[in-house]
């Protein structure tokens, strides 16, 4: 257990927060304590050496792909940092990716376009369980954009070093080492949704959205429907592209005002049944949703 867990070469390399492994090696010791098992030096060791470390600001989270792949994604410790909340992963998130492995068929050989992709996790297990044509991430904090473009590269990628024009990007770490032989054409944009133009969208040409945790703020609600509605209008072959988000149910009057200004803006909308099973460890918590948007 010692060994799959602290002692992993993944957890090793990228090790997660010093105060969750001292409290996990502590339980483990207790266990096997409380079994009357002879001390197992290991574990004591394991657990001084924890004891030694300085607590850092950023940490190391890693999942593992039902093709036991990993996603290791560079965190914040805090829930808040920065002025924003996009440092971290949220279960919606986690929730969406699953969804996506599981209809992989959905994002094979097509061009996503995830709107608020934080630090990379959906995208990054899209990417390497799916098989898109092209993915773009974005997101409007510059301190988001960096950290994401990090963790693209922590997994294997490279980013296009030229995004679509007129919507600023930059080539974030161009210069990292890519293990993935065949590999989607990766992108990050900068993309503010209300300011964002037609002509600007019509770059990307983006046959799926998604989106995880985007609907938790009243303010932001209508930009994200402009943003779906400039959407709905900017392929070349005049067909919307097909869009899907995730959302944790917080506050019932935010999510409702959402689905009210969905009706007011004509967007249709169905609720994707939730999956009993969970591929990743999250809060499985009744209050949360995908939505297909029909704009």
């Amino acid at each position: 257990l010692l060994f799959q867990t602290v002692l992993h070469p993944l957890g090793a390399k990228y090790p997660p927060p010093a105060k969750y492994r001292r409290s996990f090696l502590t339980q483990l010791i207790k266990k096997h304590e409380s079994s009357g098992a002879d001390p197992l030096d290991e574990l004591y060791d394991a657990l001084a050496g924890v004891l030694n470390e300085e607590e850092s600001t950023r940490c190391y989270k890693s999942y593992l792909l039902p093709s036991g792949e990993p996603v290791t994604l560079c965190e914040n410790v805090a829930i808040v940092s920065g002025g924003t909340t996009g440092l971290v992963t949220w279960d919606a998130g986690l929730q969406l990716a699953q969804w996506a492995i599981e209809n992989g068929a959905l994002f094979c050989d097509r061009t996503v376009l995830e709107l608020g992709s934080g630090i990379g996790f959906t995208g990054i297990a899209v990417c390497k369980s799916c098989r898109p044509k092209a993915y773009v991430f974005s997101d409007c904090h510059p301190g988001v954009l960096q950290v994401l473009a990090e963790n693209i590269r922590l997994n294997g990628f490279i980013l296009e070093p030229a995004t679509t024009c007129g919507i600023p990007a930059e080539p974030w770490g161009l210069d990292g080492e890519a293990t993935n032989c065949q590999t989607p054409r990766l992108t990050v944009a900068e993309l503010d949704w209300g300011s964002v133009t037609e002509n600007q969208l019509s770059d990307l040409q983006p046959d799926v959205v998604i989106a995880a945790d985007v609907v938790y703020d009243p303010e932001i609600i209508l930009a994200l429907i402009g943003m779906l509605q400039k959407l709905s209008a900017c392929r070349a072959d005049g067909k919307p592209p097909e869009v899907y988000i995730a959302s944790t149910i917080r506050n019932p009057d935010t999510y409702r005002l959402f689905q009210t200004e969905l009706e007011k803006a004509r967007i249709g909308w169905q609720v994707i049944p939730a999956r009993s099973n969970s591929t990743f460890l999250y809060d499985v918590q009744p209050n949360v949703n995908i939505l297909q948007l029909f704009i």
